[in-house]
């Protein structure tokens, strides 16, 4: 079963009876997880599961449901962007990035760390399933005092003193229900554990429509601090590195292909941005692309009559080293940025009071 048709199902837009049947599999299997994630979530305020402190400060950021929130970009925005500009005048104070990184072993799986450690590189990005140890590794072997957790909520071995969730406004809450029977891996009401809540791709949204949100959001955690985020495409690079504003694209055939957690949000950025999209290929999150898929793909944009096959970055860093061979179809890659729409000041306001107390109290 592949992600589109998974999503069919536990949405419930997939209406056979068969799909049903399925729900009903997958709602059983829901309720020993929602068991289990109980358990452990009262286990660690209670003290009976231990948290680690480490000698830097601690940002998670990560979510509730699985698939295509924003963190990476959060993250990128975070070191680049916000921890650049507080430490220009502390210019001792270095930051790293603590990853599991998926699969991160095998080839042509490592593309978070990828886009992380291009996107930032004066930031070091630590791939590690084990937190505490990368922790360690990036305080002990290259002196950072600011680390920046990418999806660490629900990895709560290591202590963290600020917690930032990502949620997605056109899916916030995982259709209510736990893995596997929705998107869910923690219950709603483990927005209560957030400091501040970020409200992604709010740009899909009218105004009352974010305003509602935000308000559910608000009764669930009325403590957390909420801030409204979307993606902005800034450009389109292609494989020698050049790269052509986005006005440049508009009418141009253009076939659409990706594998990430929400593929309907790239598709929606291609529109945001006027291309005539004549066809589309969506795979599953982390898809592994062999030069196959790619002259596959490349064979689709033939039949639709595009000029150009256009993927997110997430999925550049798995098939640059294919598309040189194509010359009817030229191959490239939207650069998006995360930019604020509401609530920028809290964020900011937030790490550097805890940068203070954190870093100033360790010297």
């Amino acid at each position: 079963m592949n992600q589109e048709d998974y999503r069919s199902i536990i949405s419930g837009k997939d209406s056979s009876l068969r799909s049903a049947f399925l729900r009903i599999c997958l709602a059983s299997a829901s309720v020993f997880y929602y068991f289990v994630i109980t358990v452990r979530n009262f286990l660690y305020p209670k003290g009976l599961l231990r948290q680690h402190r480490v000698e830097a400060l601690v940002i998670s950021i990560g979510n509730i449901t699985v698939g295509g929130t924003g963190k990476t970009p959060l993250v990128i925005w975070l070191c680049d962007n916000l921890l650049r500009r507080i430490t220009e005048e502390k210019s001792q104070i270095k930051c790293a990035v603590l990853t599991r990184g998926y699969k991160a072993q095998e080839p042509g799986y490592a593309d978070e760390p990828e886009i992380i450690t291009k996107r930032c590189p004066q930031t070091k990005v630590i791939v590690n399933a084990n937190r505490l140890a990368g922790a360690k590794e990036a305080i002990e072997k290259f002196g950072a005092k600011v680390l920046v957790m990418d999806d660490g909520f629900q990895h709560r071995r290591l202590a963290r003193d600020i917690d930032i969730v990502v949620i997605d406004a056109t899916c916030p809450f995982g259709y209510r229900k736990m893995l596997p029977a929705g998107l869910l891996r923690e219950p709603v009401t483990a927005l209560r554990r957030a400091d501040i809540v970020v409200i992604n791709h709010c740009e899909r949204l009218g105004r009352a429509e974010a305003n509602e949100l935000e308000g559910r959001v608000r009764l669930i955690s009325p403590h957390s601090a909420i801030a409204r985020a979307g993606y902005v495409p800034v450009a389109v690079r292609f494989a020698d590195d050049t790269q052509k504003a986005c006005e440049e694209l508009k009418q141009r055939k253009v076939f659409g292909f990706c594998g990430i957690g929400n593929p309907g949000s790239f598709f929606n950025s291609l529109a945001d941005i006027g291309v005539n999209l004549t066809g589309t290929a969506v795979y599953d999150d982390h898809h592994h692309y062999t030069s196959e898929d790619i002259e596959d793909i490349r064979r689709q944009a033939l039949h639709n009559g595009a000029e150009l096959a256009l993927s997110t970055e997430k999925d550049w860093t798995k098939i640059k080293q294919f598309v040189h061979i194509f010359k009817e179809v030229a191959f490239a890659y939207l650069v998006i940025e995360l930019k604020f729409v509401a609530g920028e000041e809290k964020i900011t306001g937030l790490i550097k009071n805890a940068m203070m107390v954190k870093i100033s109290s360790s010297k």
